[in-house]
């Protein structure tokens, strides 16, 4: 009796680590475009400059310290909080293109030259040592393939700076919450026949979004803003077919736009 109970106990224990296996390589798979923007909450100060020098995101990884992948930010500099009101902001990094899956943290990165001018005199923001590496924010976000994600850094100036009693030391000890919008929608579909090369495009203001079908006929057209277009399907010129065209196509921000089959 003991004998039956210790194998079926065996059993079950392969059965659970056979499910946890699963569970873990279970993993979104594909890129998503990530856009980061610096917007500023209304301080009781007349200049807080930041400086900004790089900003970092760690996806799919849950470990305080590694993994942390660079979004070569293409704004750095210095910058005062204040003016970032009212529909003003920085564009720190654009449309840089990460692995999908869970967005985990964001670090912004500071540099040396943070000051607060008060009465008319400037003094440096000191920085603990802790957050001399960059400030981690917490974020824990889904991005989905073929997806452009905006996230929007909101500094919380009159939380994120300290007077340290009669130290008289100021410190900075950035306050920032993190919110994400979906910027960016998808149109797929098929053609037939598939065996022509088949290029599909949508005009977006003076840009083009194009791709061509696959093998199978299959097309996917990613990072089209909101709005509705004409989607044009232009067949290889040997193959004698004429160009198509999907009139009034509406795409939808976060959502994918299914076409019936465009019989070329």
């Amino acid at each position: 009796m003991n004998t039956l109970t210790i194998f079926t106990f065996f059993i079950f224990c392969l059965v659970l680590t056979g499910c946890n296996d699963d569970d873990s390589s279970s993993t979104v798979q594909g890129t998503s475009k990530l856009t980061v923007r610096l917007v500023d909450e209304p301080g009781d100060f007349e200049h807080v400059y930041i400086d900004i020098v790089d900003v970092l995101v760690k996806v799919n990884n849950d470990s305080e310290d590694d993994n942390w992948q660079s979004l070569e930010a293409i704004n750095t500099g210095i910058y005062d909080l204040l003016e970032l009101t009212g529909g003003i902001n920085v564009l720190l990094a654009d449309e840089y293109t990460i692995p999908s899956g869970t967005l985990n943290q964001i670090r912004l990165v500071l540099g040396n030259n943070n000051t607060v001018v008060i009465d008319g005199i400037s003094q440096e923001l000191t920085t603990p040592s802790a957050q001399q590496s960059g400030l981690k924010i917490q974020v824990n976000e889904t991005l989905e393939p073929d997806f452009e994600y905006v996230f929007w850094l909101d500094f919380n100036v009159d939380e994120s700076i300290v007077i340290a009693g009669s130290s008289g030391n100021i410190i900075l000890k950035p306050v920032i919450r993190a919110s994400a919008e979906i910027s960016t929608g998808i149109i797929s579909g098929t053609i037939a026949p598939s065996d022509v090369q088949t290029l599909v495009s949508v005009n977006v203001g003076s840009e083009v979004i194009s791709t061509y079908a696959d093998i199978d006929g299959n097309y996917v057209l990613v990072g089209v803003p909101a709005g509705n277009y004409d989607v044009t399907f232009t067949p290889d010129i040997d193959s004698g077919l004429l160009p198509t065209v999907v009139e009034d196509v509406e795409v939808v921000v976060g959502q994918t736009t299914v076409l019936d089959v465009v019989i070329l």
